[in-house]
């Protein structure tokens, strides 16, 4: 850890809150400069805390990208949620993050009045997709979101995609964190597991072109990683679960075509991620139901 790190120093955590697919994810992976977190068109792609670590000369920032908090229909939905409100009970600043290319919806009000339960963090508004709207359209948008809190603490249009106005979005976020030295040593991106990365992937890869009910009875484990003495490859076995037979046969395609295709997909991001060759041993299987079952929740890792 970097003990010399100057007097002003600034760390803390900062978590995006906002409505499934406006862009936390993609602002994440943004903000470390490495995929740290999947992203995907599909709602509910984030299903755990991921920690990316985002290094500059004044401070680090922690950012926790949480699951899109929603009104559950699940149990699932339910444990996304209670992760939501565990993560936000710890953070210095929570960043809602609020498209400039839609209205301000219920949704969005729901949301922030739930930040109204977590006083201590600072609150920042962050207008996403600024160049996938007009420029009367996202002043529009900034108008409407300073009137729906009293207590921001910013204003901040971005694009993640172009990088338009990230570095602002950093230097506000560090200046709003309490001084601290470095919480996390400096090479560092973030503390998820190379397993639970790997499985990210193949999820990631797996939620490409499925349709809309499909996403949330996608789980994947990884049984084994091995890395081979004799060649410069890791095997990597593992399982995609689904809720039921006709499921199965949509992940697999037609003679097997579909899964090969997410092979492929999933193999070229793992070798990215691991500097290695990879060879990828997929399986699907069915668990009956595991969103509403508390048991099988527990098995895939909820």
């Amino acid at each position: 850890m970097d003990t010399n790190a100057a007097p002003d120093f600034r760390a803390g955590f900062v978590s995006f809150v906002g409505r499934p697919n406006v862009g936390k994810s993609t602002l994440t992976n943004a903000l470390v400069g490495e995929k740290v977190a999947i992203t995907s068109s599909k709602p509910q792609t984030t299903r755990r805390a991921i920690r990316g670590i985002v290094h500059q000369k004044s401070g680090q920032l922690v950012v926790v990208d949480t699951p899109g908090m929603h009104r559950p229909r699940t149990l699932l939905g339910e444990r996304l949620n209670s992760i939501v409100q565990t993560t936000l009970g710890d953070v210095d600043v929570v960043g809602l993050c609020l498209p400039a290319n839609e209205k301000i919806g219920p949704g969005d009000r729901f949301i922030s009045e739930q930040l109204d339960s977590f006083p201590r963090a600072k609150k920042v508004a962050i207008v996403t997709k600024i160049d996938a709207a007009s420029r009367p359209a996202v002043a529009e948008q900034l108008l409407a979101i300073s009137e729906l809190r009293e207590d921001w603490e910013a204003i901040i249009p971005i694009s993640a995609t172009s990088r338009i106005q990230l570095d602002t979005l950093m230097t506000q976020l560090i200046k709003l964190m309490p001084l601290s030295p470095p919480l996390y040593p400096l090479d560092t991106v973030t503390d998820e597991g190379l397993e639970s990365r790997v499985s990210e992937l193949i999820r990631e890869a797996t939620l490409e072109g499925v349709m809309d009910e499909l996403p949330h009875s996608i789980a994947v484990t990884v049984d084994d990683m091995i890395e081979r003495d004799d060649k410069d490859l890791v095997e990597i076995y593992a399982n995609v679960f689904v809720e039921r037979d006709s499921q199965k046969g949509i992940i697999i395609g037609h003679q097997g075509e579909r899964l090969q295709d997410v092979g492929a997909r999933a193999r070229h991001e793992i070798e990215k991620l691991v500097g290695k060759q990879v060879y990828l041993s997929l399986r699907v299987k069915v668990a009956k139901d595991w969103q509403r079952d508390a048991k099988q929740l527990g098995r895939l890792g909820f």
